[in-house]
């Protein structure tokens, strides 16, 4: 991994991990740095005060979808080769089991409130809600093709996906996974982020484009 200055822009580090490091996320404490490594079928853990790897927990056929409790005692990784979440106790740094959420989990976000979680199923092209007190989907959306990334408000009332192959985001109510708008993109839309200053969302298109909508009103 690269750490890059966001004052000079030139990288100051560089952090051995797995092999084809395929995302990554800052635990909220800021205490550590987690690494899916899709080819070497693990996760990552660097300590961010060391900038050491100080772990490589196993997890499967192609880890991706990175999403930590805000108590950071928890994290989730979506297994898109299986049709499974794995979660990891960020104490122990241990495996603690996982839960089938539906064929090929790619990318997670988490509510604010840390009690459901939210997956995207690449190859079905749905979004999931998981409540995490017993790990049971209770809602599910068919937003497009291939859907993707994923990302949430800061107030925890509405999702965003790309779908690859539609060439759409899709706006989705976070309560029931209602849909609630759908926008046009480029060929292939990728990434998605939510802007929590502005309330602006921002995706990637494999067509060249950075796109921004405008999206300040809840849903």
């Amino acid at each position: 991994m690269y750490r890059i200055s966001t004052s000079t822009l030139a990288i100051d580090e560089v952090i051995g991990v797995g092999l084809v490091p395929k995302f990554l996320t800052v635990t909220p404490n800021g205490k550590y740095l987690l690494v899916s490594n899709w080819c070497s079928y693990d996760l990552s853990v660097v300590d961010l005060d060391t900038h050491q790897q100080i772990a490589r927990i196993p997890i499967g056929p192609y880890p991706r979808g990175l999403a930590v409790s805000p108590d950071s005692q928890t994290a989730y990784v979506a297994v898109m080769g299986s049709d499974t979440i794995t979660k990891i106790n960020l104490t122990t740094l241990q495996a603690e089991g996982s839960f089938a959420v539906g064929q090929s989990p790619r990318h997670l976000v988490i509510s604010p409130d840390g009690r459901y979680l939210y997956a995207s199923l690449n190859r079905p092209g749905k979004v999931v809600k998981v409540d995490l007190t017993d790990n049971k989907i209770i809602a599910t959306a068919q937003t497009g093709e291939q859907a993707r990334s994923l990302a949430i408000a800061a107030d925890g009332n509405s999702l965003y996906v790309v779908n690859y192959d539609s060439d759409t985001i899709t706006k989705l109510s976070a309560a029931k996974l209602q849909i609630l708008q759908t926008f046009p993109t480029g060929v292939h839309p990728i990434g998605i982020t939510y802007d929590a200053a502005t309330g602006d969302v921002w995706v990637a298109v494999y067509s060249g484009q950075i796109l921004v909508l405008k999206d300040r009103k809840p849903a």
